[in-house]
């Protein structure tokens, strides 16, 4: 499982920032490391790492550093998805009924016309 760990370390200078990263990075199971706020804290993420030990490590090179907090990472809680809308329904009109007219046809007989 995954943890959290931030450690308090006197970190005045670049030099120093990146001896402690450096410290930091090569602790089994590290995943991440990134600088706290005032670039006094050093938070650790990873998976199975020892912090007493990281803090001793640490302490070698700087004479002073001192564990803070160490938390349980816990993974993103799923967001539930929600179905997308439904499509506004669209009601039209009934179509127009088509209208019969009905007209009586007279029949005279067959037109006999002359072509000339």
């Amino acid at each position: 499982m995954k943890q959290k760990i931030v450690i308090k370390v006197p970190m005045h200078s670049e030099k120093a920032k990146s001896k402690a990263m450096t410290i930091a990075v090569a602790m089994e199971g590290v995943s991440s490391v990134i600088v706290g706020k005032d670039n006094d804290q050093l938070e650790v993420i990873g998976e199975g790492v020892d912090s007493v030990c990281l803090a001793k490590s640490l302490r070698k090179k700087f004479c002073f550093a001192d564990i803070v907090t160490v938390q349980q990472v816990k993974p993103p809680e799923p967001k539930p998805e929600t179905p997308p809308p439904c499509p506004p329904r669209c009601d039209y009109p009934p179509p127009c009924m088509a209208i019969w007219h009905e007209f009586p046809v007279y029949d005279w007989g067959p037109l006999n016309w002359a072509f000339m």
